[in-house]
C-alpha cells in the first residue's frame, strides 16, 4: 500500500511539509506523513461548507447506503489497513489490528441502519407538536492514537447519517490508517463531505476555533477536553466528548477466582492497556486478594509481547514516546511507595516502546498508579475489606467512564454496580460496548453519549413544529 495522502473536496491535497510516522516497535520513522496547515485547515472547512446542502437534504436512506458501500470497501481491502494500522500503532496485525478492522466494518454497518427518530407530542383538535431532528452542520472529529480506525469510525459515521459534513483530524502518532479509511470512504460521497487534514497541537485548536465548524467531536485526555470546551466557546460549538476513565473494579469475597480471572486479565490488558474503558483498578477482597493476585501475575509471565508484525506476538508495544515514559514514572513511584510488582514492573531492554504485562500489589489509593489513568500495561492490584469502603474508594476521584462488580451473586452485585458513580457499569465483565447502546463517562469523563440513537442525538438539532388545525 502507498502512502495515503489527505483528502479535502474529494480529491487529493499535496502539502508542502512532511512528518515522520514512528514504528513503536522500533522507535524509529518508517514513513512519512503530509502535514496540513492552517490555510489547508481553511480549504477542507470551506469544501465542508459547500458540500453540506446538498448531502443534508440527501435522503437518509441514500446517506445510509454511501455508508454500507463504505463498510463493503474498508472490508475488502482491511487486510492491507489492518497491517498499516499495526505499523503506526503497535498492535498485532493478525490479532488485535484485524479485530479492530472487523469491529469498524461491524459499526459502519450499524450505524446504518439507525433513523433518526421524529416524535409526535400532540395530535389533537387544536392541532400537532412534533418533534424533527436537523443536522448540524460541519463536524470537526479529533481522534486518538490507541484506536486510531475504529473511533474514527466512531466519530465520522453517526455524523454522516444524520446529513452533516465532517473534517477530521487523526492524531500525528497514527495517521495513516485514518488517511486511508477517508481514502476509501470518500470514492462513495460527494465531494467535500468528509475531509481530512493532519497536524498536532496547533492545528487541534485551530479546528475547535474554527467558527465554521459547527461541533466538535473528541476522544481523549481530560485536560485536553477542557481546552476544546474553551476553545469551542466562541461560536457555542456543540460537544462531544469522550475523555479519560480510571475505571475501578470490585471483587467481592463471594466471586470464584477460576472463573473470572481470565476476564478481568483480558480487560485490563487490552490493546496493552491503552482503552479508555479498560480496567484500570482492582479491589479486591482480602479473602480473595493473594489467590487472584498470582493467577493474573501467572497469566501477565505467560503473556507473548513482540512487534506487530510477529506473528507470535500476543500484545504489542506502548505507542509512543511520551507515554512510554508516563508508565515507566509511574512504575517507579509505585516501588518507591511500597509497591510490589508479581509480574513485570520494568521496560523490557529491547528497541521499542515495550513495558511488559505488569501485575502491581501492596498499593492503595493515594499513589499515583491508582489515582492516575496509566493508559498502559499495570494492573494495581488494591486489598479491602468492607465493601463499601471500596465502592467509596472506586468512586473517588474525578473520572467516571466505567466500572465493575465480579461476584457469584448476581443480583448483589447488580445492586452495587447501580452505586458507581460512572457512565457505564459491567456485572461480571467489563469494557464492552456495542453500537445499539449509548456510552459515555460522568464527571470529568466526558460530555455527550457516542452509540446508537442517543448517539445519533448528538449530530442533531432538535427542531419542534407546532402546526393548529
Amino acid at each position: 500500500m502507498s502512502t495515503p495522502v489527505l483528502i479535502v473536496d474529494g480529491k487529493p491535497l499535496q502539502t508542502a511539509a512532511t512528518f515522520p510516522v514512528i514504528n513503536p516497535a522500533t522507535g524509529r520513522a518508517f514513513t512519512a506523513c503530509q502535514l496540513a496547515s492552517l490555510d489547508d485547515l481553511e480549504t477542507a472547512v470551506a469544501a465542508a461548507r459547500r458540500a453540506f446542502p446538498g448531502w443534508s437534504a440527501t435522503p437518509v436512506d441514500m446517506r445510509a447506503a454511501a455508508l454500507a458501500a463504505i463498510a463493503d470497501a474498508v472490508e475488502a481491502e482491511k487486510e492491507a489497513l489492518g497491517r498499516l494500522l499495526s505499523s503506526e500503532q503497535g498492535k498485532p496485525a493478525r490479532t488485535a489490528a484485524m479485530g479492530e478492522m472487523n469491529a469498524a466494518i461491524m459499526w459502519t454497518r450499524a450505524t446504518a441502519k439507525l433513523r433518526p427518530a421524529m416524535e409526535t407530542i400532540r395530535d389533537d383538535e387544536s392541532g400537532t407538536v412534533q418533534v424533527h431532528r436537523l443536522p448540524l452542520g460541519v463536524v470537526g472529529s479529533i481522534t486518538p492514537w490507541n484506536h486510531p480506525v475504529l473511533i474514527a469510525v466512531w466519530h465520522i459515521m453517526p455524523a454522516l447519517l444524520a446529513g452533516n459534513t465532517v473534517v477530521i483530524k487523526p492524531s500525528s502518532y497514527t495517521p495513516l490508517s485514518t488517511l486511508r479509511l477517508v481514502e476509501i470512504a470518500s470514492a462513495h460521497l460527494p465531494p467535500g463531505v468528509l475531509n481530512v487534514v493532519t497536524g498536532e497541537g496547533d492545528m487541534g485548536r485551530a479546528i475547535c476555533a474554527r467558527p465554521g465548524i459547527d461541533k466538535i467531536v473528541f476522544t481523549g485526555s481530560t485536560p485536553t477536553g477542557r481546552s476544546i470546551m474553551a476553545s469551542g466557546a466562541a461560536n457555542l460549538k456543540r460537544l462531544t466528548l469522550e475523555l479519560g476513565g480510571n475505571d475501578a473494579a470490585i471483587v467481592l469475597p463471594d466471586a470464584d477466582v477460576d472463573a473470572i480471572a481470565q476476564k478481568i486479565f483480558l480487560k485490563a490488558f487490552n490493546n496493552s492497556g491503552q482503552t479508555c474503558a479498560a480496567l484500570k483498578r482492582l479491589y479486591v477482597h482480602e479473602s480473595l486478594h493473594d489467590a487472584l493476585a498470582e493467577r493474573l501475575a501467572d497469566l501477565a509471565r505467560a503473556s507473548v509481547m513482540g512487534p506487530g508484525d510477529d506473528a507470535a506476538s500476543e500484545y504489542g508495544p506502548i505507542q509512543n514516546k511520551a507515554q512510554f515514559d508516563f508508565v515507566c514514572s509511574l512504575a517507579e513511584d509505585a516501588i518507591a511507595n511500597g509497591g510490589r510488582f508479581l509480574a513485570g514492573g520494568a521496560p523490557l531492554d529491547r528497541d521499542g516502546y515495550f513495558f511488559p504485562l505488569s501485575i502491581l500489589v501492596d498499593v492503595t489509593d493515594g499513589i499515583r498508579v491508582v489515582d492516575e489513568e496509566q493508559f498502559g500495561p499495570i494492573l494495581p492490584i488494591i486489598r479491602y475489606t468492607d465493601a463499601e469502603d471500596a465502592l467509596a474508594r472506586a468512586n473517588a476521584g474525578e473520572n467516571g467512564l466505567g466500572g465493575s462488580v465480579w461476584s457469584s451473586d448476581i443480583a448483589a452485585a447488580t445492586a452495587l454496580a447501580r452505586r458507581l458513580v460512572c457512565g457505564n457499569v459491567w456485572v461480571n465483565d467489563h469494557s464492552v460496548i456495542s453500537p445499539d447502546a449509548p456510552f459515555g463517562g460522568a464527571k470529568q469523563s466526558g460530555i455527550g453519549t457516542e452509540f446508537g440513537l442517543h448517539g445519533l442525538d448528538e449530530y442533531m438539532q432538535l427542531q419542534t413544529v407546532r402546526v393548529p388545525r
